[in-house]
């Protein structure tokens, strides 16, 4: 028993194992490699708009310090526990390592649900949450993004309680910000974008016509819908299903991204979006289609579903979409499932925001064509590793995807030594 008992926390432990036996690493160096470097809980009073004080639990949790300070995401989530967080820091770290970004992992959040609080609820928050963290990050010790229930405003309101105590505006603790206080152009799109990148360079490999392929994209949020816009309007792709957790719907004629963005600005979900059918959120995932991309959360692939998904293309924009045991699925099919490892898909948020740290450490500004280059160049660096080494050792691509973190990081690691 941890601090980290979780099933999340097992999913990250089993998908290290499957690698640290692939790379024979040794025993006394996995735990190590395994377990986080630090990780803190707090609770959060706060006064509530009918009078009342309600406390909830904050988290944050940094995987390695090795090869630079920690990066990682800050989510508001009303089932969040530090299993969960611990797991999240973990991928982190294989996620930027892979992108060879100078970087360990890092997760943190609060446990609440941002949906059901006011606008002063939610800065109260976010202002004590990060007030509680001060002494535990920093721009050279752990760097905080947005993730799943926060947003630029939030990063602002980080931003604004760091600096307040510093007595000086400190814009490169976190990233994700707004651009009008030192964010970069094209940090929002960022994921999204990446993963239409990586979507886009698979069909290459497969020479699938863009125009004649479908996609059904799970998840609405920020990544979901970037890259079903992308996936739409850039590369010419039908998208034929979207979803979030209150719809999932589906037309094989196609379905209009755009309205469904307006509508989802205006009605804040896509209950009532009536451009298709409403199916079955547990069937949507099998329904045929060429690329699909799971963007909302984890474990959503597993052993039931995984020989019923009928795509060619998986991207997963979600962390840790697919179980271990869904994986061993997957693989019997390599041959006509091409998988994009989430360590990999997704990884255009944090190259983005490794950005945005540097030209706020340096004060200095990229323009948003600049921004979508370089992020285009690290993320054709890493899927030509990934490929040519999945290719060459004759293994997943999730496997090989890992493989190359994991082997960053201890040798990192081995690098430095282990103090006596």
């Amino acid at each position: 028993m941890t601090i980290y008992d979780d099933e999340i926390f097992k999913m990250a432990c089993d998908q290290f194992l499957v690698i640290a036996d692939y790379l024979s690493i040794d025993k006394n160096d996995r735990e190590r490699l395994i377990y986080p470097k630090r990780a803190i809980a707090v609770t959060l009073p706060v006064h509530m708009d009918d009078g009342s004080t309600k406390t909830f639990q904050g988290y944050r949790v940094q995987h390695h310090l090795t090869l630079g300070p920690t990066k990682g995401g800050t989510r508001f989530a009303p089932n969040l526990s530090m299993g969960e967080t611990a797991a999240l820091a973990m991928w982190m770290s294989w996620k930027c390592a892979l992108a060879n970004l100078p970087y360990g992992g890092a997760k943190g959040g609060v446990a609440c649900d941002p949906s059901k609080l006011s606008r002063n609820e939610l800065e109260a928050v976010s202002h004590r949450y990060m007030q509680e963290m001060i002494s535990f990050v920093g721009p050279h010790t752990d760097v905080m993004g947005p993730d799943m229930g926060t947003n630029e405003q939030v990063m602002a309101w980080f931003m604004d309680t760091y600096s307040v105590y510093h007595g000086y505006a400190v814009n490169e603790i976190v990233t994700g910000k707004p651009v009008a206080i030192g964010g970069t152009e094209g940090r929002r799109e960022s994921t999204g974008r990446g993963v239409v990148y990586l979507v886009e360079r698979a069909m290459d490999i497969l020479k699938m016509d863009p125009e004649k392929c479908t996609a059904i994209v799970q998840g609405f949020g920020n990544v979901g819908s970037v890259a079903a816009l992308s996936l739409a309007y850039k590369s010419g792709v039908k998208v034929i299903g979207i979803s979030d957790a209150y719809a999932a719907i589906y037309n094989p004629k196609g379905i209009d991204v755009q309205a469904a963005e307006q509508h989802v600005l205006k009605k804040g979900n896509l209950r009532a979006f009536s451009q298709g059918e409403h199916v079955d959120p547990n069937e949507f995932l099998t329904l045929p289609c060429d690329i699909l991309v799971p963007a909302a959360v984890d474990r959503v692939i597993t052993s039931k579903n995984a020989g019923q998904l009928k795509c060619r293309i998986l991207a997963e924009a979600a962390n840790g979409p697919t179980t271990p045991e869904a994986d061993l699925l997957l693989e019997k099919r390599w041959d006509e499932l091409f998988v994009i490892p989430d360590i990999l898909c997704n990884a255009g948020g944090v190259i983005v925001s490794y950005f945005e740290w540097v030209q706020g450490l340096q004060a200095f500004l990229w323009s948003e064509t600049e921004v979508t280059d370089k992020l285009f160049r690290i993320l054709e660096h890493s899927f030509a590793q990934v490929i040519r080494r999945a290719k060459s050792h004759k293994i997943a691509h999730r496997t090989a995807a890992m493989a190359i973190g994991v082997e960053r990081v201890l040798r990192a690691k081995k690098m430095r030594g282990l103090f006596p």
